[in-house]
């Protein structure tokens, strides 16, 4: 069963909320950490891709994926608070009944908006170093962004569901597993199914619309691109880790969290 996965999803949600308790700075600043790590993730997938792109390779997105999967890794052992995971992980405890929903809506608010600052911040970072003032660098990653920011609304909305609902397993399922190393290659498989899958992650889109917005675009990358796509993305991702992991493990595994509950009594 996944009894003690569980658990540690409402040990992680606590520790959050402790940290959250004891000083909102701090918790702003883990939660920019992680979308600053999903900047680590997107220079390196972007790099990569683009020397494939650059010879009209099919192997472009295939590459992203498979180094993109540096971010999940940064996150999950360099203690960083990611939003889309935490819809999962307090949405959980709330319904146990170890948090009250106004702390989970504002803990979801103050994980999003550190977020949106980690990923300006290390959009700020990389313009200074001057990495992607070469059009011939910034090729595949601003191509990918115009792409994404002229996807039909519906099309991006279930499209953050499935993205999300398939990155909280990512971070799930290694809870039941015993050896980092095989920890580690679940997350990677995990996060290049999401990637290459062609899904749609809220704050990896931010940080990725942050770079492409600092460096040299064409007009049709715009700040209302950027609004375009993560409202409906956000909502869906919001689903996909609260509705589709959270209220689904609870409900599958009820009868067992109670039993184990009555036993400790």
């Amino acid at each position: 069963m996944e009894n003690k996965p569980l658990a540690n999803v409402e040990y992680l949600a606590l520790k959050k909320l402790t940290v959250f308790r004891n000083s909102i700075f701090r918790y702003l600043l883990r939660a920019m950490m992680a979308s600053m790590f999903i900047g680590f993730g997107v220079i390196v997938a972007f790099k990569s891709g683009n020397y494939f792109y650059a010879e009209h390779s099919p192997f472009a997105y295939p590459m992203a994926a498979i180094t993109f999967g540096v971010a999940i890794l940064l996150i999950a052992y360099g203690g960083a608070d990611l939003f889309t995971g935490n819809t999962f992980y307090f949405t959980y405890t709330a319904i146990r009944g170890k948090m009250n929903w106004p702390e989970v809506f504002l803990l979801w608010l103050m994980t999003y908006i550190g977020n949106i600052l980690g990923a300006a911040c290390f959009a700020l970072l990389i313009h200074l170093t001057g990495l992607y003032d070469d059009p011939t660098v910034s090729g595949y990653l601003l191509s990918v962004v115009d792409k994404k920011m002229h996807v039909p609304t519906a099309q991006l909305f279930y499209r953050g569901i499935l993205c999300n609902w398939l990155v909280c397993l990512a971070f799930f399922i290694p809870m039941a597993l015993k050896e980092d190393v095989a920890k580690i290659i679940t997350m990677l498989l995990l996060v290049f199914c999401f990637f290459v899958s062609g899904y749609e992650h809220s704050i990896a889109n931010m940080c990725t619309f942050a770079i492409a917005l600092v460096i040299e675009h064409p007009e049709s990358i715009s700040y209302g691109g950027v609004i375009h796509n993560l409202i409906p993305v956000t909502i869906g991702n919001i689903i996909g880790g609260s509705i589709l992991m959270a209220c689904f493990y609870y409900f599958v595994n009820k009868p067992y969290l109670d039993h184990d509950e009555k036993v400790l009594e």
